[in-house]
């Protein structure tokens, strides 16, 4: 390992690496990426029980609240697959989530040769607007789960009784949750494009009628509960954090322009 980290930094009198090592980052960087997401599954799966309840407790308050549904908040396994299943996948989205910070530093440290230095010391604003916003889209995914789930029973009808597989259950929830923090993600990609000089806040400006309506369906495609509820406060936020990265972009080219001035 300490060979491969080593090979990995060589560089040539222009500080350029050649084929091979760029490839031999990449495997570096993922490799370390997987073995996150694999701890985090591990601790995941030591708290599944707690885990379970936390993702289940939106339904049982919906049951709670509504007795008119027909629903008592439990969860059915229709095979005999289905429970290690569901642990599974909660494991899976869980080590996921747990290793975001890890995934998203390695990231960092594989394009940021690339930079230059000024730009590199963005690294940690980067990874703590990531993680943050990744988490306050999980928390909003979260929120509006009952009120989704209220939306869809109320239109399967009145002497319909909700019966729930667990495994379709878990795979909506934690659908919402990494649909919801992947859509909160957008705008960082937009400033470190602007960084990077990929395209300019003027642009982005300029085309904000497009970016609405992009935004807004991309909402409704990645939504997996598909109603309006979940949708609309997905694509809100989105809007809002659409004008917030044109305004960061307009803040990173005035300092720009004052450094070039002086």
């Amino acid at each position: 390992m300490k060979l491969l980290r080593k090979s990995i930094r060589v560089r040539s009198s222009t500080d350029e690496i050649t084929m091979t090592q760029h490839l031999a980052e990449l495997r570096f960087r993922i490799i370390r990426s997987l073995l996150a997401v694999v701890i985090g599954a591990l601790v995941i799966l030591s708290f599944y029980d707690p885990v379970l309840r936390f993702l289940t407790q939106p339904y049982r308050d919906l049951c709670a609240a509504r007795p008119d549904f027909n629903c008592d908040g439990t969860l059915f396994g229709l095979g005999p697959l289905d429970g290690i299943s569901a642990r599974m996948r909660i494991a899976s989205y869980g080590g996921l989530v747990i290793a975001l910070p890890v995934i998203l530093w390695q990231i960092w440290r594989f394009t940021a040769p690339a930079l230059h230095q000024r730009e590199k010391r963005y690294a940690t604003g980067f990874i703590i607007s990531s993680v943050s916003l990744f988490a306050l889209g999980g928390y909003i995914a979260y929120w509006t789960l009952d009120k989704a789930l209220e939306f869809l029973i109320s239109w399967s009808g009145a002497d319909v009784s909700q019966s729930y597989q667990i495994t379709k259950y878990v795979s909506l929830v934690t659908l919402m949750v990494l649909a919801f923090g992947v859509g909160f993600l957008f705008p960082v990609l937009l400033v470190f494009m602007q960084l990077v000089n990929v395209i300019t806040p003027g642009l982005l400006l300029k085309q904000w009628r497009w970016a609405v309506m992009a935004i807004f369906l991309t909402a409704a495609i990645i939504t997996p509960s598909g109603d309006p509820i979940s949708m609309m406060a997905l694509a809100v936020p989105m809007t809002i954090l659409y004008a917030i990265s044109v305004g960061i972009g307009y803040f990173i080219q005035w300092r720009r322009n004052k450094a070039s001035d002086e």
